[in-house]
């Protein structure tokens, strides 16, 4: 599936996908996944509905759903390279991941951020109503 805006393209068709520009991100700039191995970002990727962002040809984004597409998705690993940054591009990616035929009618969908609350919060995620009923268990990156 894809979508196309201008110059730019979101496409869910992973073997497209640029795994050394996504591992590359992932494991050095962002906040969440620090030295993250390259085979786990890609098993991840291909194991999860994901989203990449496009400039003729040229990734310069990513998102994934991690979903049973039924009733439950998890938002993760929501990036646009920073030389794109500022051109609404986060916000048309997410806009696309939200209007994937796989995730409407999910019971839930949930995400993790610490700098990004505006961004999702124009897609209808809020804090959650009850977090003392969120657990988790971390393990090793």
């Amino acid at each position: 599936m894809q979508w196309i805006r201008d110059e730019y393209r979101v496409s869910t068709e992973i073997d497209e996908f640029d795994f050394d520009v996504v591992h590359r991100y992932l494991s050095e700039v962002a906040y969440w996944s620090p030295g993250v191995a390259r085979e786990k970002v890609e098993r991840a990727a291909r194991h999860s509905l994901a989203f990449g962002l496009f400039l003729r040809g040229r990734q310069i984004g990513y998102a994934r759903m991690i979903t049973d597409s039924t009733t439950f998705g998890y938002l993760a690993d929501v990036f646009v390279l920073p030389e794109h940054q500022g051109a609404g591009l986060g916000k048309w990616m997410i806009e696309c991941v939200m209007a994937h035929p796989d995730l409407q009618g999910l019971r839930r969908m949930m995400l993790v951020t610490s700098d990004a609350h505006g961004l999702y919060a124009r897609h209808g995620f809020a804090p959650s109503a009850h977090p003392e009923r969120i657990m988790e268990r971390v393990g090793k990156p």
